[in-house]
């Protein structure tokens, strides 16, 4: 499984036109044909799981590439274009309420795709478990409110989802592909794309905080009743405040209520055997994730990672180089993928050029 990067977005409402949308449909289905026929399924599940080539690919479909509609608009107009008989893939999820029944959607898959039990089985935990990585165990101050999930007929698989961040009125959405990584809790990601990047962001992926990993696990596994001392009591005589901490540390609101003890005594009766069991447990959120993280440098000195994992900006390698510039040679790829698929859509001439014309706008 590899996480393939992010990009933020500002928050945009509306709705495209109906007139447009059925194009994008039209649109989005004769590319994604073209795509599979030239290149391979496998590769359009590379291309869409890569931000640049995503952006790209919405920008030819026609909507306003530089909001966070552009992931609502082109996944929508995808899940409506793609088809299980004709392109192997089956695109379940969405936003709001939608993304709560990927895995109904995933057990469709399987089905449809005559998949084994326990290859459907891992696609559902894999949705899960993505959407809990990048909410709860990355904390960038991005909410997930989108979670898309594609699944081929050989039972490879992506995943696009969107977070917002009320306070700055951006989106972040993040890629993932199931393939080329060798620990998927352990800097699973290829790169992250944004041009906005976050302070003292908790990332638990990070390889620094891997030892953060385990020892929270330790900590769960240990009876957490020994916990209540590092937090703050009623008569606030022990606050976590109090103790002396990095500069780098983020000190929130660190008192756990008896209900969310309750939450850590249910976790410590499981026993779980590794940070991916603990993290997917009931009640396991942001908040005692990042508890038992400041818990581990508190207590054994094991600090976890306060660095956004933005790799480069979106736009063509950013301002000043910040923080990276792009593989040139890697986004140009990109582009000419989409020029070759568009070359040869079967699409009305005058709908083709003007895709043409979004695309080099996007690209100037």
């Amino acid at each position: 499984m590899q996480r393939r990067g992010a990009v933020n977005l500002p928050l945009h409402g509306g709705h495209p036109p109906r007139w447009l949308f059925s194009r994008m449909v039209e649109l989005s289905g004769a590319l994604t044909s073209v795509i599979i026929e030239e290149y391979s399924l496998n590769e359009f599940i590379r291309r869409i799981s890569n931000p640049y080539w995503f952006q790209a690919f919405s920008c030819v479909l026609g909507f306003d590439w530089h909001s966070s509609g552009t992931t609502t608009t082109t996944m929508g107009a995808l899940k409506e274009s793609l088809s299980p008989e004709e392109h192997g893939i089956y695109l379940s999820g969405g936003k709001g309420a939608k993304s709560r029944k990927t895995p109904e959607g995933i057990a469709h898959a399987g089905e449809v795709f005559n998949l084994k039990t326990k290859t459907t089985e891992k696609l559902i935990e894999t949705s899960k478990l993505s959407a809990k990585i990048d909410n709860s165990c990355i904390q960038d101050g991005y909410t997930l409110y989108q979670h898309h999930f594609f699944v081929t007929e050989k039972g490879d698989w992506a995943v696009i989802q969107q977070g917002m961040n009320t306070d700055n009125k951006y989106a972040r959405r993040y890629h993932w592909m199931g393939e080329e990584v060798n620990d998927l809790l352990i800097d699973p990601h290829s790169g992250i794309s944004c041009d906005m990047k976050t302070h003292n962001t908790l990332n638990m992926t990070d390889k620094e905080s891997e030892s953060a990993q385990k020892i929270s696990v330790d900590l769960i596994n240990d009876n957490p009743d020994h916990l209540r001392q590092y937090f703050k009591r009623k008569d606030n005589q022990t606050l976590l405040e109090d103790f002396s901490m990095p500069a780098h540390h983020p000190v929130l609101d660190m008192d756990i209520s008896d209900k969310e003890f309750e939450v850590l005594k249910n976790a410590w009766e499981i026993q779980p055997e590794n940070y991916e069991e603990l993290i997917l447990l009931k009640g396991i959120g942001p908040k005692k994730i990042r508890a038992l993280a400041l818990i581990s440098d508190l207590v054994y000195g094991e600090p976890a990672s306060w660095k956004d994992p933005v790799k480069y900006s979106f736009t063509h390698g950013g301002k000043d180089g910040f923080p990276y510039p792009v593989d040139k040679e890697v986004y140009d790829n990109s582009i000419q993928t989409i020029k070759d698929a568009l070359d040869q859509a079967r699409i009305k001439k005058d709908e083709k050029l003007k895709a043409i014309k979004r695309l080099d706008d996007f690209i100037s």
